[in-house]
């Protein structure tokens, strides 16, 4: 297991380099000259722009400004904002929490009412039970992520008053609810018919027909020898969901309000802000190895069957 977890490591440095080198390039090599986008239409004088560009030390050659990145994330040093001069690691430290609350209320969410309703089918497939969550999924996946937020902040801020339309400055748990209901909406469906679709198929395997002429309890053959088996590919995908919910906050915080990741990327991305942005992506880059070193981890727990060399 060690020396899986070492090789899976060593795998993780060229995909972070990639990945960071390419959302690098694509905000500092293609929209071209972000100093001089800040004044606008308004005439500066060349020098000034010549030697804010040296301060930021976005003068040197790509290659060398994305090697002088690289050491001093390495440092903690996430950069510095062009128009605030204020340090994007000040900048996360405020958003990411916000977010990271979001995405673990989201996760929560999609994982206990999925894996539920998607077992509760599963166990009576081709049934009116089983045909309803296929529709309720479908209609789940069909609409739009921002009109399902626009549609429940109408519905339940201004129609039944039970919630705030927007999320306050403090973004407290109780007011993050909605949001991570709407922004696992989508995952949710898609663990609900993963599980249901694993759970139909397990049940007409020869373990369980062997676990049921044994004798065993009910409650055995379900929870132990199904379920351990059935959550192998939902596992898979809940395990790289974690930062797509992450990802996918951008429009649901943008919908409610809430100053996270989301928030602050779309402000960034606005003002051209390439430091703040390639912060921010970086950090969700490393919640997706980590999960997936995770996911990989759990095959063993779920499956004795499976050794890592």
């Amino acid at each position: 297991m060690g020396r899986y977890v070492a090789r899976r490591l060593l795998q993780m440095i060229p995909v972070f380099i990639g990945s960071t080198l390419l959302v690098f390039l694509m905000m500092y090599a293609l929209p071209g000259d972000p100093v001089r986008a800040l004044a606008g239409e308004q005439a500066v004088d060349p020098a000034q722009i010549a030697q804010m560009k040296k301060d930021l030390g976005l003068d040197l050659p790509i290659w060398q400004q994305y090697w002088n990145y690289l050491t001093g994330l390495f440092q903690g040093d996430f950069g510095t904002q062009i128009a605030t001069q204020r340090p994007v690691a000040e900048v996360i430290g405020d958003a990411f929490p916000i977010t990271i609350r979001l995405a673990l209320f989201a996760f929560a969410f999609t994982a206990i009412v999925g894996i539920a309703m998607g077992v509760l089918a599963g166990l009576k497939a081709d049934t009116f039970r089983d045909r309803g969550l296929l529709v309720v999924t479908l209609l789940l996946i069909s609409v739009p992520s921002f009109v399902l937020g626009f549609l429940a902040q109408y519905f339940f801020a201004h129609q039944l008053g039970w919630v705030e339309p927007n999320v306050s400055a403090l973004a407290e748990s109780h007011e993050l609810i909605l949001p991570a209901v709407v922004l696992g909406s989508l995952s949710l469906a898609y663990v609900a018919r993963l599980t249901r679709t694993s759970v139909a198929e397990n049940l007409r395997s020869d373990y369980m027909r062997t676990a049921v002429a044994k004798g065993l309890p009910r409650r055995r053959i379900v929870g132990v020898h199904l379920m351990r088996n059935s959550m192998i590919p939902v596992v898979t995908f809940l395990g790289t969901d974690i930062g797509t919910l992450m990802g996918g906050a951008v429009v649901t915080e943008g919908i409610f309000n809430v100053q996270g990741v989301g928030y602050a990327v779309f402000g960034a991305l606005k003002s051209r802000e390439g430091s703040t942005v390639v912060g921010i992506v970086t950090l969700i880059v490393v919640v997706y190895l980590v999960a997936s070193l995770l996911v990989d981890l759990l095959y063993a727990v779920l499956d004795p069957r499976i050794r890592y060399a």
